[in-house]
Formats: structure tokens, sequence, C-alpha cells
């Protein structure tokens, strides 16, 4: 059982992941595929498929085994549900990712910290602790579940609170 900082983020983390499987509760896939807002790309799977992908690109950073890159080969398929792909598979890998994460939260140094890659977003030669990924990854969640609680109240009028 974790206890203190440890078990904070992995509440923290958790009731963001939360909001994020709620807004997507009980949508077809052709609704979670669909995009009722003036975006080329942002769709509900979409989000979760982005956020899975996201999340486990900082698993492996904060892990030293490979720079975050998340999404970069094809960024627009990583915001979209494509041919094959259905909600409950988007959320059954999203699951997997987010219990890997948090057996990571449970054993990694939260002062191990890696040199960011090269990227416009990040600060040339800066290097992020694995508290500081832990801690980005809530507010990655956050921000990105806000946006789905605008695209599902677009499709159904549903919002995740309120």
């Amino acid at each position: 059982m974790l206890t203190g900082e440890r078990a904070d983020l992995v509440k923290l983390l958790d009731r963001q992941r939360g909001f994020l499987r709620f807004t997507v509760q009980n949508l077809t896939d052709e609704q979670a595929a669909s995009r009722p807002v003036p975006s080329t790309t942002l769709s509900l799977g979409g989000l979760i498929k982005h956020v899975s992908a996201t999340e486990q690109s900082w698993y492996a950073f904060a892990t030293g085994t490979e720079s975050t890159g998340a999404g970069a080969e094809n960024w627009a398929d990583a915001f979209r549900m494509t041919e094959g792909e259905t909600l409950a598979g988007l959320l059954a890998d999203y699951e997997k990712v987010a219990a890997r994460t948090d057996d990571l939260i449970a054993t990694a140094d939260l002062d191990a910290s890696y040199p960011l890659p090269e990227a416009p977003w990040f600060e040339a030669g800066a290097s992020w602790s694995v508290r500081h990924v832990l801690i980005h990854l809530i507010a990655e969640i956050s921000q990105h579940a806000g946006h789905a609680d605008i695209i599902r109240e677009a499709i159904d009028g549903q919002k995740t609170m309120g």
C-alpha cells in the first residue's frame, strides 16, 4: 500500500483518468470516432488513444529506456480512431498503460532525472525528474479530460460534471 507522495500521485492520476473514462461511457464507436467540434482531428476515442500513447511515451522516458516522442510519427492519427479501432479496445489498452505507470510510481526513484529530447516545446538542455514527468502527466490528462468534456457535450449534451 502506497503512502505519502506516491499515494498522492497515483490518486491524482487516477482521478483525472477517471474523468476521461467517465466522459466516454455509453458511447458507440461511431460517436467516439466523431468530430463534432471545429477540429480536423479531435475525437473522444482519439483523445483516449492520444493520452494512452503519451503516458506510454513518458513511462519510457521516466525509465530511461527512450526519449518521449508521443505521436510524432503520425500526429493526426494519434488524435483519432482509425479503421478497426474500437472504444473498448482503446480503453483496455489505456488501462494497461495506466497500471504500468502506477507500478512505476510505486518503485521509481522520483528524483532520477533524464535529459529531454530536442524539441521546440522543451527548453534546450533541460532535464526532467520522474516526479516532474508524473506531475506533467497529471496536467496533460486533466487538459485532455476538459477537451473530452466539450466534445461529449457537443455529441449528446452530457457533461462530466454539472
